[in-house]
């Protein structure tokens, strides 16, 4: 018997409270039994959001919010700042493109963050600039952007800051309203702790004025009927009501355990992953601007990272994720996000250790586990 671990960016494991929520009888969407539930979930995603705005809830991947926050606030030929630091910065240029829109890319080398001046060079050199997007944590390249310097730039223009958050939100500290982002997205089955299939999009009142003027094509990511059927306690088209549940259950934990004790938990188990990666030689993808989401290293020289990611996963029982393309079979991503916590790291830690030991790498077993259990200790009294 081998027992299973999830530790990729996403997705990620689901609370067994949440597990069981989930697992109630369906009941019809259109109910006041549902909607008193949808009502309360709602409300406990302003929590998290930091945000007194409306968090819409779709029945999508974050992609579809992604794709949503375009077609709900723009017209073909309006002008937006694509943050290209990776994958997901990559998707929103597709996603701009693929709607008519014209993208003045700024490409970031993968493992950097972006330079809030290079933003403010282009944003001033072309005014008529709607937006600027870009991702807190970068889950490819595994590096949190300057999320509060970039909306001080936007927040004295008639441009909108447009974050992805899908492995931010629930992760660090991201205070929508307090530091003026317009656009605040997220993805349910990162910090959120649910499976895949819900998206989360809060928009600021100067978005919804862009709203208002925006003529790109849309039907189903509709966000006026949704803000309007929200005030319903319900939305537009059919709710993913059993992921709904589970949603509840994960928020009341987030509640439970408080914010700000959430995310000291990731910075805590963010940095003894970075401790335990150094200590055995490891290194790091982003060491000046790392995300407390996951942890990007690269492997060794001559370890495949492709098979040593395949042999972590099938042989040993610890699922981490890959590199994406010119990194692919060159780094481990060891993700941290949601329902773990410190013994989720050792195993992940252990894990490496024996797995690096297999491809033929030099390692003093429990190197890198005592350095993770220096930081570790911090989360016990």
């Amino acid at each position: 018997m081998r027992k299973k671990y999830l530790l990729a960016p996403g997705p990620t494991p689901v609370p067994e409270t949440a597990l069981l929520a989930m697992a109630q009888p369906i009941i019809h969407h259109r109910t006041p039994q549902f909607s008193e539930v949808f009502r309360e979930t709602a409300d406990l995603l302003k929590y998290v959001f930091q945000t007194k705005q409306d968090v819409l809830i779709l029945a999508a991947s974050g992609t579809g919010a992604m794709e949503g926050s375009i077609v709900n606030l723009f017209s073909p030929g309006d002008e937006v700042i694509v943050v290209n630091g990776g994958k997901f910065g990559e998707r929103w240029g597709k996603i701009s493109e693929a709607y008519g829109l014209k993208a003045h890319w700024i490409n970031v080398e993968w493992g950097k963050a972006i330079d809030p001046a290079a933003v403010k060079a282009v944003l001033d050199q072309n005014p008529k600039i709607k937006a600027v997007l870009v991702q807190a944590s970068e889950t490819s390249t595994t590096v949190a952007h300057p999320i509060k310097e970039l909306a001080a730039l936007t927040k004295g223009r008639d441009c909108l800051l447009i974050v992805d958050g899908i492995t931010g939100v629930g992760v660090f500290d991201l205070p929508m309203d307090d530091w003026g982002i317009d656009v605040l997205v997220s993805g349910s089955q990162k910090a959120f702790m649910l499976p895949p299939g819900l998206a989360f999009v809060a928009l600021s009142e100067k978005a919804w004025k862009f709203q208002e003027t925006a003529k790109c094509p849309r039907f189903y990511f509709d966000y006026k009927k949704e803000r309007k059927n929200l005030k319903d306690n319900t939305t537009a088209y059919t709710p993913a009501v059993s992921l709904i549940n589970g949603l509840r259950e994960c928020l009341l934990l987030i509640k439970a355990e408080g914010l700000q004790n959430v995310f000291a938990r990731h910075d805590r188990l963010a940095r003894a992953t970075r401790a335990a990666s150094k200590a055995l030689g490891l290194k790091l993808l982003a060491p000046e601007a790392p995300s407390n989401a996951a942890t990007g290293v690269f492997v060794p020289e001559g370890v495949d990272g492709g098979k040593l990611v395949k042999y972590l996963r099938d042989e040993v029982g610890v699922t981490m994720a890959g590199g994406q393309d010119h990194l692919k079979g060159k780094i481990l991503r060891i993700a941290h996000l949601g329902y773990v916590d410190t013994f989720d790291i050792i195993i992940a830690i252990s894990s490496i250790e024996m797995a690096l030991s297999k491809f033929g790498h030099k390692v003093k077993f429990g190197s890198g586990v005592g350095a993770a259990q220096e930081i570790l200790i911090e989360g016990y009294k």
